[in-house]
């Protein structure tokens, strides 16, 4: 049996079918876990998700902005943006399926000794408190308010956490934090425009990773998201967006129960945008 963290596919279904054949990646031994963003801006958002969704436990896939941005635009509530390609699922036959599939998927999830999500986490969160918000928001997702939350979703603000926020204030935190982080202050403020990579740190801002005390400094965390990052891989840190859809790599990570012997598999993606789009 062997298990493997996946970065973000974002709708190359041909690299994700080319990785898993080099895997022999087989959906009665193996396990999967994608770190969210499965859809948009590659060329097969739809064919990826019915792959994912065929292979049934073996995929554990993460929701990631992407991914809600296309719950978003199917729910009417957002437009779509010039450089979407959601429109293979948008016009699917499937498409209700598909999109109640998605809908389900957690924003979080602690296995194997490795938290995962798809940005990041507040470097004031502990891992319990990580797991109890995002499954905050994964009732929101799942249930009747689905239409109301994509319809606040968007915004940079509050721009921190406090455990007295409610309500919309409240989710929004937890959504901007689980799948767009990328930099912070020492005390959790967060920068969400700032895209690039470790070279372009706002001043008075960190790697969320890096911020001193980090109260889950002594968990294994993996993370997508950040493709101007790229691949790291350190001591209690997995950064698996390797730009596929910018044309780049597809990366799986075989977990090993000595994290040195952790093994790299990497596939090269045709489909290129240029990074930003």
């Amino acid at each position: 049996m062997a298990i493997y963290l996946i970065g973000d596919v974002q709708g190359c279904d041909p690299a994700l079918g080319r990785l898993l054949d080099t895997l022999d990646f087989s959906p009665s031994r193996d396990t999967a876990y994608l770190l969210g963003d499965l859809v948009n801006r590659g060329p097969a958002s739809a064919a990826v998700l019915r792959r994912l969704m065929a292979l049934g436990d073996s995929a554990r896939c993460l929701l990631g902005n992407h991914d809600l941005s296309l719950l978003a635009v199917a729910q009417g509530t957002r437009p779509a943006h010039r450089n979407d390609t959601m429109d293979p699922v948008l016009q699917a036959n499937d498409r209700a399926a598909l999109l109640d599939w998605l809908r389900h998927r957690p924003m979080a999830v602690h296995a194997h000794g490795v938290l995962m999500v798809h940005g990041g986490v507040l470097p004031g969160w502990t891992l319990a408190q990580t797991l109890a918000l995002a499954a905050e928001l994964e009732a929101v997702l799942r249930g009747p308010d689905l239409p109301d939350f994509l319809n606040v979703m968007y915004g940079n603000q509050p721009n921190r956490w406090d455990d007295a926020l409610t309500g919309t204030d409240r989710l929004r935190v937890i959504v901007n934090a689980l799948t767009r982080l990328r930099f912070c202050t020492p005390d959790g403020v967060m920068d969400l425009k700032t895209s690039g990579g470790l070279e372009a740190t706002p001043a008075g801002y960190l790697p969320w990773f890096d911020v001193p005390g980090r109260r889950t400094a002594d968990v294994t965390v993996a993370f997508g998201h950040w493709s101007t990052l790229g691949l790291l891989l350190r001591p209690g840190l997995m950064s698996l967006d390797t730009g596929c859809v910018w044309g780049g790599c597809l990366s799986a990570l075989r977990l090993d129960a000595d994290p040195a012997r952790h093994e790299l598999v990497q596939v090269k993606c045709e489909q290129a945008q240029r990074p930003g789009e």
